[in-house]
This record gives structure tokens, sequence and C-alpha cells, in this order.
């Protein structure tokens, strides 16, 4: 079955562009030039990935982004902007963004990361601690955190919680095994599937968003522990 990816470009050259070439690469496409029509478009049907510009009418791209977590936390999202500014690339990726690209882009390179977004999203279960099975289907669990790994579900404190696709693979890795100390080279080759070249402010950033999700399901409690000058483990 063909990968189903939605557009959300107001600049009709660039949207049709990003159809032509995905739909040359064997992908389904639909259109949307605004940010209202991009969630009508997904309400419709959820699509595998989005291509996310930031300046739509109707709703920003911001705005777009934050409720396709809320909603549709299984989608990839692939931010496209001409901001190239490093604080705009970390705070859309803390918002829940799973990649993004400055435009003018290259269309290798676009596709390329398109490829390790769609990746990401087939998560495979993983032996570790705290796994049992059952009628719910595999189970991570660690305090009160349960991730249900058939359904790419997590919850803490009796709350689902709603994590991007990296924010998932990295707490269900930490939970494969809450007695070990994953670096952070550790966690971006496993989650990112790229190699780690030692700067890279990826993992904290993610880090930081996970802990603040878990916060609001079960305030005072603590789940994730940083081991200074190694990574970090369960708590």
């Amino acid at each position: 079955m063909k990968e189903y990816i939605l557009i959300a470009e107001d600049d009709n050259d660039i949207n049709q562009m990003l159809k032509e070439l995905l739909e040359q690469h064997g992908y389904e496409t639909v259109q949307s030039y605004a940010g209202t029509e991009a969630l009508l478009y997904m309400q419709q049907r959820q699509p595998a990935a989005v291509i996310l510009d930031l300046m739509l009418p109707g709703k920003s791209g911001e705005d777009v982004l934050r409720e396709i977590r809320e909603k549709y936390p299984k989608t990839g999202v692939i931010v496209a902007s001409a901001r190239d500014e490093v604080q705009a690339r970390v705070s859309l990726l803390r918002q829940g963004a799973d990649d993004y690209v400055v435009k003018p882009f290259d269309t290798e390179e676009l596709l390329a990361r398109l490829e390790a977004v769609l990746r990401r999203r087939e998560v495979s279960p993983k032996e570790g601690n705290g796994i049992e099975k059952g009628k719910a289907g595999r189970i991570l669990e660690y305090k009160d955190i349960r991730i249900l790994q058939d359904d790419f579900q997590v919850q803490a404190g009796g709350r689902e919680l709603a994590l991007t696709k990296r924010e998932y693979l990295i707490l269900e890795l930490l939970m494969s095994n809450p007695g070990k100390v994953f670096t952070k080279s550790n966690i971006y080759e496993s989650v990112w599937n790229e190699e780690f070249l030692g700067e890279d402010n990826a993992v904290n950033v993610h880090i930081s968003n996970i802990r603040q999700k878990l916060a609001k399901a079960h305030p005072g409690e603590s789940y994730i522990r940083t081991v200074w000058g190694i990574g970090f483990k369960m708590d």
C-alpha cells in the first residue's frame, strides 16, 4: 500500500513540485493550501506524514503542528520553512516536529528525511525487563507508566500521553532495560537511525519534552534520571 502524505503549503509552485516529486517516488498525496484545510483533510483520513509549511493562512503551521500532536500522535511531521535560525528549529522540535528542512531544500534530502520519518513509524517490539504479554498485547511497565506496544500507546498515572514518535521510541528504549544507562549516542543512533556526531542537542530536547509530559500526568514523580557525563536511565 502506498504511504499517504499530506502536503500543507500555500505556495502553488512548491506545493505542486512536492506533489509531483512524491508521486514519482510512489507516494499517494493530498494537497492543502491553508492550515484549516490541512486539518480537515486529516479528519477525513490520517496521513502517514505531513510536510508542513509554517506560513499558512487560516491557521499557522505552529498551530497545525500542535493540533496534529494532540490528535494524531502517530503521524510524522516534517516542517519545511525558510526560517533557518537554530532557535526556530529547536522550538519546532520541542513542539513535536519529527524533522525540519530549510527552504530552498534539496529534493533528495527531503526524500531521505521523509523515508527516515516513515521508518521510525514502524516500531519493532523489543524484549527487555518489565515486558508482559496478554490480551492487550505486548506491554512495557515501569512505575505507573504503561506502553502498549501493539497500539503505540503510552499511559502514565492512568492517563494516555500524546508523545511524538521519537519521544515514544526514546521512552520505549529506556523502559526496555530500566537499569541500564543509555548514552546520547545509544539513543540517537537507535531512534534517529543516523550516526551520532556528538554535538546534536536533539536527544536533550526530546528527553525534556518527555519529562514535561510525564510531569503533567503525575506531578511530583521522577521517571528519567540524568547520569551526568554519560546519559539517561529510568529513575
